[in-house]
């Protein structure tokens, strides 16, 4: 019997720039790029989705873009506003970072609330949980998938890429046991090869988030 063919990993793919120094050719070069090989979504800067929008308006490739990001220390209200605009500029995800500091001190009212929040503020769009989890223990990545869930957020994520450590296989299959079916999980966070990204999905992740898409499609 001949061998199955190796399903397509483009469409696991948030081909991503989120660079402060990013010009509009770099975007550019990121929307040509996934276009041509079948990224799932471009994950950019809020400044630039109505260029990405143009760009993309008659292709399959979704918009995804970043809420309080990277620290995710900003007051709810911001990240809501952000959300609102996001939405009003044709993004089609919401990846948010979790707020940190709240979340160790224990207060899941508010984390729970900023997510539904986010939520609500996307209008039926795809909101992204981001733990930011080399800060934490297997308990509080736990934890912060539960909340996640509570919340009814449609994906938990690893990683903004900017904190204490990126996506790791480990992480990846803690937070698919956590959020069962009830979630997706995206691996984000120094995933720069095929192989890596092979391992995150088979410990489950249902999105890869990177900026190495097209080294990663092209092996």
């Amino acid at each position: 019997m001949p061998e199955e063919p190796e399903p397509l990993i483009g469409p696991y793919i948030d081909h991503t720039l989120l660079h402060p120094d990013a010009t509009i050719g770099d975007i550019d070069r990121l929307c040509n790029e996934a276009v041509e090989h079948q990224f799932f979504a471009v994950c950019v800067n809020g400044c630039w989705i109505p260029h990405v929008w143009n760009r993309l308006a008659d292709t399959d490739v979704s918009i995804a873009t970043v809420v309080g990001f990277p620290l995710g220390a900003n007051d709810t209200d911001s990240k809501r506003y952000e959300t609102e605009v996001a939405i009003d500029n044709g993004a089609h995800e919401i990846d948010m970072v979790m707020n940190l500091g709240r979340f160790i001190d224990g207060d899941y009212k508010y984390i729970v609330r900023e997510i539904r929040d986010v939520i609500e503020a996307a209008d039926n769009r795809r909101v992204k949980f981001i733990i930011e989890t080399g800060y934490f223990t297997k308990k509080q990545i736990t934890n912060a998938c539960q909340l996640a869930v509570e919340a009814e957020a449609h994906f938990v994520k690893t990683s903004t890429g900017f904190g204490p450590g990126g996506a790791t296989v480990e992480h990846v299959r803690l937070m698919r046991e956590s959020v069962g079916q009830r979630a997706g999980v995206k691996a984000s966070g120094g995933i720069r090869d095929k192989v890596t990204a092979r391992e995150m999905i088979d410990a489950g992740a249902t999105r890869i988030g990177t900026s190495a898409g097209v080294t990663i499609a092209t092996g």
